[in-house]
């Protein structure tokens, strides 16, 4: 078995889900961690056993001395390019954080510097690897809604308004970003909805900004048109509307997701309990397919991170490879340009 060696960059909160992946792979090795931040990048080489003599302070310290083949790069979307084209240009393979990019233009220079340093660039895209979605894929590719004919997909948390300025917060830079939620959340969403309903022919966006605490939007309703088919996504981070639990002291995400999928033989139901149903045609059978389903976060880093070592053997295609995360990029960004045009954009699928 081919043993890869990862360089990961970036050690914050999101940071730990990579790390434990890739610590229970086989095949894989943590080689070196890289940060800026000091403090923090010792605290994660304490946590995973990575020496002193396998820690830097920036990629390029990296690449000069650690025996690596695959730099992980876990930073934010505005260090993304330049890290693409270090890791390129020593002939690394790089698995990409999302957001991918902070424009389409940005997203096409990492793919093509990518091909041209013959490198492998996957884009790190969780959420279609949780366990519902995974469930629900299979559910639809073994034909039993039949035809489908509308996805309703709602996303709920009560976020933002509890973002006041002196309240900790997991990424403190939401409040900051003048492009929250769609651009945060909108590539896992528009990812998975790709995943299992392929990619619309045009997208029409309505957002809203409700908390004081935030510059960017936290509210928003987009529908997906294709020939026969239509879904919408109603998706808040300032809403009480489905909230099953008091909510801690501490402010961190809970989210809570609901899916219902619409087919000529049957209704798939996600509840927000993670119960996933199915509805017989005439509406008087509801079997249950999975009492519980989880978002197994840590898990589907494990799915994910595998399946990428999987094609580097393999020579298969990603299922996220950068040239098709700019078709999810686009439609990210197309929520913008909808809601300020007031009018529908074309993103060009079937």
């Amino acid at each position: 078995m081919r043993v890869w060696k990862i360089g990961l960059v970036g050690t914050g909160w999101w940071s730990e889900k990579h790390l434990k992946a890739w610590r229970s792979i086989p095949g894989a090795v943590i080689g070196a961690l890289c940060d800026s931040n000091g403090e923090r990048l010792q605290a994660k080489a304490e946590e995973f056993g990575v020496p002193s003599s396998h820690m830097y302070r920036s990629l390029s310290d990296m690449l000069e001395h650690a025996d690596i083949d695959i730099v992980d790069i876990v930073t934010g979307p505005d260090t993304h390019l330049e890290l693409v084209r270090l890791a390129a240009s020593s002939g690394k393979h790089i698995l990409c954080q999302k957001p991918f990019a902070r424009s389409v233009e940005e997203a096409e220079e990492m793919v093509r510097i990518a091909k041209e340093a013959g490198v492998r660039l996957m884009v790190t895209e969780n959420w279609r690897w949780l366990q519902p979605f995974q469930l629900i894929k299979g559910v639809i590719d073994e034909g039993a809604l039949g035809t489908l004919h509308h996805a309703r997909y709602i996303h709920t948390d009560y976020y933002t308004p509890r973002m006041e300025p002196d309240t900790l917060l997991p990424q403190p830079f939401f409040r900051e970003m003048p492009q929250l939620l769609f651009f945060e959340m909108g590539p896992h969403w528009f990812d998975t909805w790709r995943y299992l309903f392929g990619t619309p022919k045009r997208l029409y966006a309505e957002i809203q900004r409700i908390s004081p605490y935030i510059a960017g939007e936290d509210s928003g309703i987009v529908t997906m048109g294709y020939d026969h088919f239509l879904g919408y996504i109603d998706a808040s981070w300032a809403t009480r509307q489905k909230l099953d639990r008091p909510l801690a002291t501490t402010v961190g995400p809970v989210h809570l997701e609901q899916l219902v999928i619409d087919g000529a033989d049957a209704t798939l139901k996600m509840y927000m309990t993670g119960q996933i149903s199915i509805v017989s045609k005439d509406g008087a059978i509801e079997r249950i397919v999975a009492d519980k389903t989880e978002l197994d976060h840590e898990e589907s880093h494990v799915r994910l991170q595998s399946h990428f070592l999987e094609c580097l053997n393999s020579g298969a295609a990603f299922a996220t490879e950068g040239s098709d995360n700019l078709i999810t990029l686009r439609m990210v960004f197309g929520v913008y340009e909808s809601a300020a045009k007031h009018e529908p954009v074309t993103i060009g699928g079937t």
